[in-house]
């Protein structure tokens, strides 16, 4: 024992004596199991993650897209090599502004007559037409490539039409057909249903055209001005004999049709115009004689305002209106004014009226001598009385004559008012009545004046038809082509398609991003750990060493196939003996070293090897742990605790009668556990698992599991537990709390990253003191075996 301690503690010397980097003991994570770094700081830049996530996927799918790129590619290039070879016949039209003739440059006035064929858009629309399918439907009829056995449609062509008569679809022709309006004349019907059946039947041909025929503005690079009045017509067909018949047969149909155009428009043209003149001779005799009935119906003598009686009239009575009006106004204001208090006796008494002045005159007397006799006698003197009474008669008197004189005042005044009103109300009516015969005769006037207008208008009308049908007669005499042929095609000798190679290297191309594409894909589906930088990144744990994929060289264990290196087999073999690949070795050496330096603060005895699922290696890598720690001269002793599937008995090839379970469910002394522990030819000591129980998790949580373990910590240097899986089962959650450290074991293939961040987060609520994690089952290019050998004459020492 104290030379196995001796051995121990000059490996853990020599070491540290070498140029390691310190590594202090793992904490516990401190933003739980998914954090990205300690404090918040990322472990690897996010651009050099996502480069390491992009090159993983392409060297783990690299098959698959070597296979996609050349299965495409191949397809591509047996499809090209297929084709036919492609021969272009080209030939060159020129379109030239459709200047009129100098006959029609000009108007009556002299002015310039603004051609419309000199809009920008005729070029433009010209080559339209070139191409238009009435323009390739003629073409077609005129070389009968209906009929002709060296035109071939194009296999698309050919299929859709089988299709179509397979399956009896109807064509957007046939149904315009149906859809004619009713009102259509029989002939006209008759003569669209043909155009239409023919224009059904020949679009495959029209479309076959279409596809090979190119139009193309010819651009002038060696001058400032690009733009030219030239068009270069080509057409590629497989058969260059006849591609150079079609292309000069659109040249010279288009030129054709050109000046067919020209020619139809003109005479049309000048058809319309007799119509059109014809008609306006006609329609201005009848206007004349409307008119002239129209001004003897309504007694339109003349329009002249000086020689219109009615007009006179009509003036005349509307100044003796006004008169009336003045007049009826001055007796309003003499009858109202007489009707005020007092008014009407100063009207009468400033008259100048006899009868009262005598009476008055009389009055004064009898006054004036009764004041004399006042001068001797008293009122009642006979005499004095006498005058009395006689006065007061006569002021009765004089009395009754004002209000006579007054009433006639008034009588008078009102007389007279009434007089005016009345002959204001006659003249009135006379002026109503004049003026509306006057309005009746003004509007009789206008619309007169509008049938004039309109015989002028249509005698200019007639004036200017005459003059453009002699135009359109000029025009005709001397018309000219604007669009001519200028060089025509000759048969080609050289192929110019198709591009095999372009294509060929198009699908290279695009097949190799379709597969590039796919395989990242893939890798974003897949949430596997690729590295151990990955690892810690997403776990914020140590990785203590990778181990590489065995690439079927197992471990001998039993046919359930727990504990295999992360890829399912049924055996594999342990990885420290002597033969096997060097890599294997240095691995298991580097995660000795890394357990070592990781517990330099807090020495470990028992360790716990757990996993977050079956199959990820979980046994070998205690198995191969604990060879390695043996062969350092440590004392190390291995259990079974995966009472569920053990399977140390079989690696070791131990018997399992009596084991841990049969240790737990008895009695516990101080050399109980010893009698239970087997010897391997490994030099480790062996506790297997025992009799499968059912209450597996009872028996490893209580104090006796806690108690065993203590006793075989002060035996053994090292005590390497192995666990079933955590995200399975609780026995590892119960374990990790009676042991010194804990190590999770991650298959770079299969262990999922939300299944092991279950796995560590269990750990964590747990209290377990992980050590780190153990990248098992990496494929990567420097754990190649191929390119190690075990030498046959050279060992390698042991550390």
């Amino acid at each position: 024992m104290k030379q196995n301690n001796g051995m121990k503690n000059n490996l853990l010397v020599e070491s540290t004596s070498r140029n390691l980097p310190e590594v202090s003991a793992p904490q516990p994570p401190q933003q739980g199991y998914g954090g990205y770094g300690v404090n918040g700081v990322n472990v690897q830049s996010e651009d050099a993650a996502y480069l390491r996530e992009f090159l993983f996927s392409l060297r783990k799918y690299w098959l698959l897209i070597a296979g996609v790129t050349m299965l495409t590619t191949a397809l591509v290039a047996v499809y090209m090599f297929r084709q036919p070879n492609l021969y272009q016949a080209s030939a060159r039209v020129q379109v030239d502004l459709e200047n009129p003739s100098p006959t029609l440059g000009t108007n009556k006035a002299g002015t310039y007559v603004v051609n419309p064929v000199n809009d920008p858009a005729y070029f433009n629309t010209q080559l339209q037409i070139l191409t238009s399918p009435r323009l390739l439907r003629r073409v077609v009829k005129d070389l009968d490539l209906e009929h002709d056995a060296s035109f071939k449609l194009p296999q698309s062509n050919a299929t859709s039409s089988r299709w179509q008569k397979w399956f009896g679809g109807t064509t957007p022709a046939k149904s315009a057909v149906i859809d004619q309006p009713s009102s259509t004349g029989i002939d006209e019907l008759d003569s669209t249903r043909e155009d239409l059946a023919e224009a059904t039947r020949l679009a495959p041909y029209v479309a076959a055209l279409k596809l090979g025929l190119k139009a193309e503005p010819v651009k002038e690079v060696r001058l400032l001005i690009k733009e030219t009045r030239l068009i270069d017509l080509s057409f590629e067909y497989p058969n260059p004999q006849l591609a150079t018949r079609i292309v000069n047969k659109v040249a010279e149909t288009f030129v054709l049709s050109n000046l067919e155009r020209k020619t139809i428009s003109n005479q049309s043209t000048g058809e319309i115009l007799q119509q059109r003149t014809a008609d306006l001779k006609s329609q201005i005799k009848e206007q004349e004689i409307q008119l002239l009935d129209y001004a003897k119906n309504h007694q339109i003598l003349s329009l002249d305002a000086a020689q219109n009686t009615v007009v006179e009239r009509l003036t005349n009575l509307n100044r003796q209106l006004l008169e009336a009006e003045n007049e009826r106004k001055v007796a309003e204001a003499a009858y109202q004014a007489a009707l005020a208090p007092g008014a009407a006796d100063a009207l009468a008494s400033g008259g100048g009226a006899r009868e009262p002045n005598d009476i008055e005159g009389r009055l004064s007397q009898l006054v004036q001598r009764r004041s004399q006799l006042m001068v001797d006698f008293t009122p009642a003197w006979p005499e004095v009385k006498e005058i009395d009474n006689q006065i007061a008669a006569l002021e009765t008197q004089l009395r009754q004559t004002r209000n006579r004189a007054s009433t006639v005042v008034v009588t008078n005044l009102s007389t007279h008012y009434r007089q005016a009103v009345a002959r204001e109300r006659a003249l009135r009516s006379a002026f109503n009545q004049q003026r509306a015969e006057t309005l009746e005769q003004n509007e009789a006037a206008v619309n007169y004046r509008i049938l004039q207008q309109e015989i002028e208008t249509n005698r200019l009308l007639l004036e200017g038809m005459l003059q453009r049908s002699k135009e359109n007669e000029a025009a005709l005499a001397s018309m000219r082509n604007n669009i001519h042929v200028s060089d025509y095609a000759v048969i080609p000798s050289v192929a110019v398609g198709p591009k095999r190679f372009l294509f060929i290297g198009i699908a290279f191309a695009l097949s190799l991003l379709l597969g590039v594409g796919v395989a990242v894909f893939l890798g974003y589906l897949d949430d596997s750990f690729r590295s151990t930088d990955d690892l810690e990144r997403t776990l914020n744990l140590r990785a203590l060493a990778a181990i590489p994929s065995t690439n079927g060289n197992r471990l001998l264990t039993t046919s359930n196939g727990n504990g295999s290196n992360g890829n399912g087999a049924s055996n594999y073999e342990l990885m420290l003996e002597p033969g096997h690949p060097l890599p294997f070795r240095e691995a298991y050496r580097q995660l000795r070293t890394s357990m070592l330096l990781s517990s330099r603060r807090g020495a470990f005895k028992s360790l716990l090897v757990a996993s977050s699922m079956p199959g990820e290696g979980r046994t070998m890598i205690a198995v191969n742990t604990a060879l390695s720690l043996s062969r350092t001269g440590a004392l190390v002793l291995i259990i079974d605790a995966d009472l569920r599937r053990p399977s140390l008995h079989s690696v070791f090839d131990l018997e399992n009668e009596n084991g841990l379970t049969t240790l737990l469910s008895n009695g516990l002394d101080d050399n109980d556990p010893l009698r239970f522990i087997q010897h391997s030819e490994k030099g480790v000591g062996v506790l297997t698992a025992g009799p499968i129980v059912d209450d597996s998790a009872e028996l490893l949580g209580t104090e006796k599991m806690r108690r065993v373990i203590e006793t075989l910590q002060g035996i053994y240097d090292y005590v390497i537990i192995d666990s079933p899986p955590i995200n399975y089962f609780t026995d590892a959650v119960l374990v990790s709390s009676l042991v010194d450290r804990v190590v999770l074991v991650v298959d770079s293939y299969k262990s999922g990253r939300e299944t092991v961040k279950r796995a560590s987060q269990l750990l964590h609520d747990a209290g377990a003191p992980t050590l780190g994690i153990i990248l098992n089952n990496v494929k990567e290019p420097r754990y190649n075996l191929k390119n190690y050998s075990t030498p046959s004459t050279q060992t390698y020492a042991e550390a």
